[in-house]
């Protein structure tokens, strides 16, 4: 799998990071200690994140997409 890197201070090449980040923050305020944030907290946030539908890949959630073996042409 490729892996691309955004360039430091480009926020216009980091759009999916900045969203996530986003979606994060809904659970996770700015300022919130992550080392005492419990682990079940994080999973609860991991499933909700992978379980929405991206209009990207055809209204499919990233979960889908994982277990159907990254078959997905945009």
């Amino acid at each position: 799998m490729k892996i691309y890197f955004a360039h430091p201070y480009s926020s216009l090449e980091k759009g999916t990071n900045e969203n996530t980040n986003s979606l994060i923050r809904r659970h996770l305020p700015k300022g919130t200690d992550l080392i005492k944030s419990t682990k079940n907290c994080s999973l609860k946030i991991t499933k909700k994140l992978n379980n929405r539908p991206h209009k990207i890949i055809g209204f499919k959630t990233p979960k889908e997409i994982i277990q159907s073996g990254l078959n997905f042409v945009a």
